[in-house]
């Protein structure tokens, strides 16, 4: 299948200076310079001294396929070979609560401009008995005892590579209560998480990779905001539209 090696500002941009900049160069980082066993000078005279830098937009953006792929090379599943720059694109998080030792937007790299930071953790049970998994964020920074946990939505979908099964993938929704017992506030924190195999439920302790990112309001939200001179009440859009239309057309016809 196609790649889509895309390069991200947050990773690999960092290794080359001004990387958004049409006018960025990766200079020659002396290459040419003696083999320290044998002391042969190693010629690189063919070789250019500056490349281009990376254009701006582009970024890393990998298929549902291909982020299994991805994951399979993590685990060592047959021949694969991880790339040699993936952890730059897909941090592995080796806390023991895997990505639930903190909140999202703690994580590294992470904001709420829409964007997706993907990245390698294990899965683990929230009990000793039992295979429900651990969703609840342990964030010691959290200073008001919120109850913030992931919640699945949605069925457990397959990913197919080439039209063979590879693996699922599960959509969660952070939720957080105020306090215990409470109904739970749904957030714009969303996570895509996949795993290998024929099953369903991810093992306990084994490899996942997770794709999370900031949920951007829709329009239509937008415009269903309260009114305070309309004694509190919600305005829905097509109230806002039709003060913009123009009044309908009648028929014109008369009785006879």
């Amino acid at each position: 299948m196609a790649k889509s090696w895309l390069v991200d500002g947050r990773s690999i941009a960092k290794k080359v200076k001004n990387a958004t900049s049409s006018t960025a160069q990766i200079k020659d980082c002396g290459a040419n310079r003696e083999c320290p066993n044998c002391h042969y000078s190693i010629d690189n005279s063919d070789v250019s001294p500056e490349w281009p830098g990376l254009p701006l937009g582009v970024k890393f953006d990998p298929s549902d396929g291909e982020l299994l792929e991805h994951l399979a090379a993590k685990c060592g599943v047959g021949n694969s070979v991880q790339h040699v720059l993936i952890d730059e694109f897909i941090p592995t998080l080796e806390w023991d609560e895997g990505i639930c030792y903190t909140h999202p937007e703690n994580l590294p790299g992470v904001n709420k401009d829409g964007r997706s930071v993907h990245f390698f953790h294990r899965t683990m049970n929230a009990y000793a008995t039992g295979k429900r998994k651990r969703r609840k964020i342990h964030d010691q920074h959290n200073l008001n005892r919120e109850d913030v946990r992931w919640h699945k939505t949605g069925k457990t979908k397959p990913v197919a590579i080439d039209g063979a099964h590879k693996g699922w993938q599960k959509i969660m929704v952070l939720y957080k209560s105020s306090k215990k017992g409470s109904k739970p506030t749904k957030s714009n924190w969303v996570m895509h998480q996949y795993h290998l195999g024929e099953d369903k439920e991810e093992k306990d302790g084994e490899y996942v990779v997770s794709k999370i990112f900031y949920q951007q309001p829709k329009e239509t939200e937008k415009v269903y905001k309260e009114d305070e001179e309309n004694d509190g009440r919600l305005m829905p859009e097509f109230d806002v539209r039709m003060s913009m239309c123009p009044p309908p057309l009648y028929n014109d016809r008369r009785r006879t």
